[in-house]
Parts: C-alpha cells; sequence; structure tokens
C-alpha cells in the first residue's frame, strides 16, 4: 500500500503548486458527476408529478398552471449540476496549461543562471511542464464525456417528463 501511496505523492510533487487545484477540480468534477448519475438512476418522472393529485383543484386554468409549474420544477432539478461538470472539465485542461507554463519559465529561469550545464535542474521545470499537461488532460477528458452522457441522460429523463405530463393532462380529459 505504501509504494502506490509514495507514487502518488511523488507525482503530485513533480507537478508543482498547480496540482493541488488540478486535484480539487477533480474531487469537485466526480462528486458532482456521481451525485447526478445516482439522481438519475433513482429519479421518475412519475415521482416528479405526484404532488399534481394532492393540489387539483377542478379548475381547469389552475390545475394546467400547476402541471406546468411541476414540469418546470422537475426540469431544473434534471439540469441542476450539469453545467458544473462541464465547466470543471474545461478548467482542468486550463490549469494543466498553467502547470506547463510555470514549468517551462522555471526551466528557461534555470537556463538563464547556470546555461545548459545544469540539466537535472532544467529537467524539474520540464518533468513539472509535462505532469500538469498530463493531469490536466487526464482530468478533462473523462470529465468532458461525463458531462456529455449526463446531459443525454437528463434529455431522456425530461423527454418522459413532458411524456408523463402529457399523459395526464390527457387522463383527466384536458381539465389539469
Amino acid at each position: 500500500m505504501a509504494g502506490w501511496w509514495h507514487q502518488l505523492t511523488a507525482y503530485v510533487a513533480a507537478g508543482g503548486p498547480v496540482m493541488l487545484p488540478l486535484l480539487a477540480v477533480s474531487v469537485a468534477l466526480w462528486t458532482r458527476a456521481l451525485e447526478r448519475w445516482l439522481f438519475y438512476r433513482h429519479w421518475r418522472p412519475a415521482a416528479a408529478l405526484a404532488d399534481l393529485a394532492a393540489r387539483r383543484t377542478g379548475r381547469r386554468e389552475l390545475d394546467r398552471a400547476t402541471l406546468a409549474s411541476l414540469v418546470r420544477q422537475g426540469r431544473r432539478e434534471l439540469r441542476r449540476g450539469l453545467g458544473t461538470v462541464a465547466v470543471l472539465a474545461g478548467v482542468a485542461p486550463l490549469l494543466g496549461l498553467l502547470g506547463t507554463v510555470q514549468g517551462m519559465v522555471w526551466t528557461f529561469d534555470v537556463l538563464a543562471l547556470f546555461g545548459t550545464g545544469h540539466a537535472r535542474a532544467m529537467a524539474g521545470g520540464i518533468s513539472q511542464a509535462l505532469v500538469t499537461t498530463q493531469t490536466g488532460l487526464l482530468v478533462a477528458i473523462p470529465g468532458l464525456l461525463l458531462a456529455t452522457l449526463l446531459r443525454r441522460r437528463a434529455r431522456r429523463l425530461e423527454t418522459l417528463l413532458l411524456e408523463e405530463a402529457a399523459a395526464r393532462r390527457g387522463a383527466a380529459g384536458g381539465t389539469s
């Protein structure tokens, strides 16, 4: 167990100070994506509209407005957090790029001070540049894929919600 932990901490250290925000973005992205996936897995259109029966008044316009309100609320619930996943996935490669720039600045500072004779110091800057680039991409690529898959699932559930609302409107003979 100590072997992989040592490798992970050495990898994070090689990436420099940008690695902490990159790791935070990664954790936030995966946490939000997992929350959305679990929410979608258990979400049911009928449950979102279950409150309709209790609120039904028998007045056509009021019942129709209530149904529309419940549909809007359900759609908001389905869309909540999707933008966050996409933004976090988009931020990751930018943080990786920031680490790349920091690593290259470090490398050029070493070159300016010592010339090409200090290969170990130059390698540290290049290593930082490559590690942060790699990490940014390792967070961003699956994150963008997750954002797309979650958005697609939310759209399918929205369609089911609209179909359920139409069925309830039709079952009530147009009075809801």
